[in-house]
């Protein structure tokens, strides 16, 4: 029986076919106008061990005052090796960033893996922790969801079974994510853990159940200031064919009922953000491709659902589209394929209507992983969709795509390589590589960063000019050969990256 988790979504839809030809433009110029901020720059280092990062596809992982939350390698040896949780194994600790100070959260009590996912704007922090105690039904470490809130750490439980985490924070304090019940279940939505996982909503000391679209299954991954939860359940106990699994469909809470929001024809949907217009974004396999959209299957596409409708918001020409975030406004970014599935461009939905945001200079491939409400939108830009390249942080406003290398003082000796959130600030989040680092080892050597925007008189700290300049990125391509890789192994080389950034501190680290 093929067990596929709800956690694998995460990344795996950037391992695309690109024929090389589409690379071969020789060397490209990127012109940057003074209509764009420079940036103070930080490394928010670690802990004490090789790597930090903040979460993958997590808007929530910087607010408005500018804190950060993310994970931190120490130098402690992960105690529950082999089964560590990070791929230094070492144990890695929730850590909290604000004005110059990088504050270790901890864990609960004993040597133990922690990890955040949501900051709200009272600087509460949802995300979970090990125990120290080993799970009997699946040999692993078990993890708790947990509170950070006025330096404390609150374990809030599970439903009755081993497991739990917690996804999301909204300002009144509720929480949303999935705990165990103890019902033997042999699916797992979110891993096959042996009991039932839940949806749960969380507040003031009490954990709800708050059910499933009547299959076994259901986990909590956003929840707006109304308290409403974006999620997905299983709807039956049995398998599909296509999928091998029971069907997967989101669903919106609104507090009394669990809704099933549909499918755009096939047996696998999954949310990927929720506004407090309670308008939801997520992705959908198709009648033409009914399988489980985690494994990359051509044929999955985002929607959005409103009052009611859901909606295919298509793609640019290719069978495959994927929404990351949405703002208040209602816009949704994320990524989309190009005719024929040639290639994957970094994406903007606005009013129904999707726009190319293009790459950085030659760049082919683009992914929108971040976006505010003034519609600036970041992602990473890659040569080749080859993550062991020259990849790019880029951020995208006024209708330009920009490197953010380009605007951060020159002496910073630092590769931004992943924007992964913007506030309303304009301050900007991800992970590059310090100075001597390849930006292929970024899963295991690559730091936290953050960007704050420099006013027009701050100098301290900036880029050293506000004139004009003309960053030149350099070819990786010879007459349509990549290096000496075939398309074959480019490929391959793609899949790995994108696998290995997938076990840096993601979801499915709860699953080890």
């Amino acid at each position: 029986m093929k067990q596929i988790s709800r956690i694998n979504a995460l990344t795996m839809f950037f391992a695309l076919t690109l024929p090389l030809w589409l690379f071969a433009n020789g060397p490209a110029t990127t012109k940057h106008t003074d209509r764009h901020a420079r940036y103070k720059f930080v490394d928010l280092g670690t802990l004490g061990g090789p790597d930090s990062i903040v979460q993958f596809f997590e808007s929530g992982v910087i607010n408005n005052s500018g804190i950060i939350v993310g994970g931190a390698d120490t130098s402690i040896p992960d105690p529950y090796s082999p089964n560590c949780f990070g791929p230094n194994c070492v144990v890695q600790h929730a850590f909290e960033y604000w004005h110059g100070l990088l504050r270790d959260l901890g864990g609960l009590p004993g040597t133990n893996n922690s990890f955040p996912w949501w900051i709200n704007e009272r600087g509460w922090i949802a995300g979970a922790s090990q125990n120290g105690e080993i799970d009997p039904l699946t040999g692993g470490p078990e993890a708790k969801a947990v509170l950070w809130k006025e330096s404390k750490i609150i374990d809030l439980g599970t439903l009755g079974g081993n497991q739990s985490a917690a996804f999301g924070v909204n300002n009144a304090g509720q929480i949303t994510g999935f705990a165990q019940n103890a019902i033997p279940d042999p699916w797992g939505l979110v891993s096959p853990l042996g009991t039932q996982t839940r949806a749960f909503f969380w507040h003031n000391g009490t954990m709800l159940d708050i059910g499933t679209l009547g299959g076994p299954d259901s986990v909590g991954l956003y929840i707006n200031e109304d308290g409403h939860i974006g999620g997905a359940s299983f709807t039956t106990d049995f398998p599909d064919p296509a999928t091998e699994m029971p069907p997967v469909e989101p669903f919106l809470w609104d507090g009394r009922e669990t809704r099933g929001l549909g499918s755009l024809g096939g047996a696998y949907g999954q949310v990927w953000g929720l506004n407090n217009r309670d308008q939801v974004i997520g992705n959908s396999s198709t009648a033409d491709a009914p399988g489980a959209c985690q494994f990359v299957q051509l044929g999955c596409h985002a929607f959005l659902w409103e009052r009611g409708v859901l909606k295919d918001l298509g793609t640019l020409g290719g069978t495959f589209s994927f929404p990351i975030v949405i703002n208040e406004e209602g816009d949704v970014a994320g990524a989309a394929n190009t005719a024929n599935d040639a290639t994957v461009r970094a994406v903007r939905w606005r009013n129904g209507v999707i726009k190319d945001l293009g790459g950085v200079g030659s760049d082919a491939c683009s992914f929108a992983w971040g976006e505010n409400n003034k519609g600036q939108i970041v992602g990473i830009s890659v040569p080749m969709c080859d993550l062991a390249l020259a990849p790019r942080a880029f951020l995208w406003e006024d209708g330009e795509m920009i490197d953010l290398n380009s605007k951060i003082p020159s002496d910073s000796n630092f590769q931004l390589v992943y924007a992964e959130a913007i506030n309303e600030r304009g301050e900007i989040t991800g992970i590059g590589v310090p100075h001597g680092i390849s930006p292929g080892d970024v899963e295991s050597s690559g730091h936290a960063f953050v960007l704050v925007p420099c006013d027009r008189d701050d100098t301290d700290g900036c880029e050293d000019s506000w004139r004009a300049k003309e960053l030149e990125q350099t070819s990786f391509v010879s007459s349509g050969v990549l290096q000496n890789k075939s398309a074959a192994e480019a490929l391959e080389a793609f899949r790995a990256r994108i696998l290995a950034r997938q076990h840096t501190g993601l979801r499915s680290r709860l699953r080890k």
